[in-house]
């Protein structure tokens, strides 16, 4: 949704999150398969071949509250593509928060942002059938 907002640099790390946390839980899911892949057409990386960096040197690239804004928020849509909340997923999420710097009311925010967005697009989904 904002992931073009963000700088190259940026656009990659974020690829790199997102595919850790889409397998941080041993199960790559259908769901969070197809997020990836529309994350890359959205940020032109179609070619992109991810690296495996660890997630501490990929978060320290994200330096504005903005782009921050912007990982957060794509992750959990990436992380309730599938409908499991995993222990795996909560406790990077957490660890995401803290590295992050966001204060619990700000996260829990976001985390109430998404899971509507997620029932408004299942409510529509079922409006077109």
């Amino acid at each position: 949704m904002f992931l073009a907002e963000l700088y190259q640099e940026e656009r990659e790390a974020f690829l790199e999150l997102a595919a850790l946390i889409a397998k941080v839980d041993g199960n790559l899911s259908v769901y969070e398969n197809s997020f990836l892949t529309k994350y890359k057409k959205e940020m032109d990386l179609e070619n992109y071949k991810i690296k495996n960096l660890a997630m501490e040197d990929i978060l320290k690239i994200f330096k504005t509250e903005r782009s921050k804004n912007i990982v957060l928020a794509e992750l959990f849509q990436l992380i309730y593509s599938d409908g499991v909340f995993a222990v795996q997923e909560s406790e990077s999420v957490q660890k995401i928060k803290s590295l992050f710097g966001f204060d619990s009311s700000e996260f829990g925010s976001f985390k109430d942002w998404i899971v509507k967005i997620k029932e408004l697009s299942a409510q529509q989904g079922k409006n077109d059938q």
